[in-house]
């Protein structure tokens, strides 16, 4: 290793040549690009020792070497500003905020749980409905989170990327454009099943038209309560789930309305209501902001930098989904729908599926820290230094993932005490045994292990979207999914139909170690993708 005199560097001659360099190409590769650009300016060992001979710098390669040094000793320094340094009880605060909002956001489901097992009826569901309104309402469930996932996803990128610059004009057209074109979706799928249906009878008509009734509300509700999440009013919309659930009791308890009515009268009033105050939420940010009214770009940009996102929402749901549908169309004895309702299976999801609302809120916390700390990390560490960048957030993310999957183990153990809790209160007071069957007992517990899993998978979805990695993320779910299909088809025809619940816990598994190892790829390259995202 040779002993160069540092002093070279603050020599005017040095520099001023480096800044010749630079001219000629601003991103030199390395040090070998270095020296070609040196040599076709006329430079050779000989001039290089008589100019820089005092430094001991006397060959090409060696001056080369210096600059190489210098430019990368350059990259990424920023004197601007300073790393932004919060104290700890704003820290605090902020932790707690985050950990609430992802709490907020799973609410409405907890809400819709926590009703069916006192009032034994939600929003969209009811106990005692017969199979054939079970079925129904359950396809138009699913249908309606696959087909909005999608849009969810698009207006969440999209919405969030303009309300946070302010443009809350911006903001407004791009999601009702995208809301406008997710119920011409709806519309148009409701009109192919009826055709469909048509022409293959597969369910009878008044199914069929519960069916398209609850797709669409649904639908509806999906799209507004997205946009409430941008604006950061979650609140505001479990608050309509419970007016909503409300309405339904005053009318099917106390006015005598039939249940599916009720319901869909409920379902109208709160997605109107819904879309009404997303638009009441984006006029009062346009007034406070007050920007000028700007142009948006053309369609197929939105469209361009949008769809990973979409594709991602449908293959989210569609994995979250698809073991219900693969449970519920294995032929039996009395099968005489194409898909028939399986309460039991159901029920043991359902309850599986409250696993998550605790790891949603420690998601929230430890990737906002991540990508705090990302953020004021770029102004520490110099081009030069980013195999410490990388060694920094590899141990974080292993303390990340210590902390969710503990997590994620203490909420599914409370939450599995809970409902045995719960089942013998309702065996006690009811004579209900709500865990008699086998099948629920089997479904809850693999339900349980497959969300807890599926949450950790989550928290490294959103570290790559945080870096603009959503391609990584389709390429995890993709097999993941393909896995969940084909394990869960497979079992449930050569054993029973529960043994569909086994696709979704290898589905997940697969889907944990894909995420994993993008995630770790990403870090191992931190420098450049922080780069790629800015």
């Amino acid at each position: 290793m040779k002993n160069y005199d540092p002093a070279i560097r603050e020599s005017a001659k040095f520099n001023e040549l480096l800044n010749e360099v630079m001219g000629a190409q601003s991103h030199p590769q390395d040090s070998f690009e270095i020296a070609a650009l040196l040599e076709s300016m006329g430079w050779n060992d000989d001039r290089v020792s008589v100019e820089f001979g005092i430094y001991e710098v006397h060959e090409i390669f060696d001056l080369s070497d210096q600059m190489w040094d210098e430019i990368k000793s350059k990259i990424g320094y920023q004197t601007f500003s300073d790393t932004e340094k919060r104290n700890t009880s704003i820290l605090i605060i902020s932790l707690i905020r985050s950990f609430l909002r992802g709490l907020i956001f799973a609410f409405p489901m907890a809400i819709s749980i926590f009703a069916m097992l006192s009032l034994k009826f939600s929003l969209w569901s009811y106990q005692y409905l017969s199979l054939e309104q079970a079925t129904s309402i359950a396809i138009g469930t699913i249908l309606s989170f696959v087909l909005v996932g999608g849009f969810t996803q698009a207006i969440a990128r999209r919405g969030y990327f303009y309300i946070i610059q302010g443009y809350y004009d911006l903001a407004r057209r791009t999601t009702f454009l995208l809301i406008g074109i997710g119920f011409v979706t709806c519309f148009i799928l409701s009109i192919l099943m009826v055709v469909l249906n048509f022409i293959f009878n597969m369910f009878s008509y008044n199914m069929l038209f519960l069916i398209v009734l609850y797709f669409f509300f649904l639908t509806a509700i999906w799209l507004s309560v997205t946009v409430m999440y941008i604006l950061k009013k979650e609140i505001v919309f479990t608050g309509l789930i419970i007016f909503g659930i409300f309405l339904v009791y005053v009318l099917f308890k106390l006015v005598g309305i039939d249940i599916i009515i009720s319901q869909l009268i409920s379902l109208c009033i709160v997605s109107v209501c819904s879309l009404f105050l997303v638009l009441f939420f984006f006029k009062v940010g346009e007034r406070k902001n007050n920007n000028e009214v700007a142009k948006l770009p053309r369609f197929s940009i939105t469209l361009y930098t949008v769809w990973p996102y979409f594709f991602y929402g449908f293959l989210y749901f569609s994995f979250l989904f698809i073991d219900r549908i693969i449970a519920w169309s294995k032929n039996e004895e009395f099968m005489p729908y194409l898909i028939w309702f399986r309460g039991q299976y159901e029920l043991g999801l359902d309850f599986a599926l409250l696993t998550i609302i605790i790891p949603m809120g420690v998601v929230e916390v430890v990737v906002n820290r991540l990508m705090f700390d990302l953020e004021s990390s770029q102004k520490k560490y110099l081009a030069a230094e980013s195999h410490k960048l990388y060694e920094k957030f590899i141990k974080m993310y292993k303390r990340m993932t210590v902390f969710i999957l503990i997590s994620t183990v203490v909420s599914s153990f409370v939450i599995y005490r809970v409902i045995i809790w719960y089942n013998d209160m309702s065996i006690r007071l009811n004579n209900e045994n709500i865990l008699e069957s086998e099948v629920t007992v089997f479904v809850l517990f693999w339900g349980i292990v497959s969300y807890s899993i599926l949450a950790f998978c989550l928290m490294n979805v959103v570290i790559l979207f945080a870096l603009s990695q959503p391609a990584r993320v389709i390429k995890a779910f993709i097999p993941a999914l393909l896995t969940n299909i084909v394990v869960g088809f497979l079992l449930s025809r050569w054993f029973d139909y529960h043994f569909a619940v086994i696709g979704l816990f290898v589905g997940s598994l697969l889907l944990f170690y894909l995420t994993i190892k993008a995630v770790i790829d990403v870090l191992q390259n931190l420098d450049y993708y922080l780069y790629a995202a800015s």
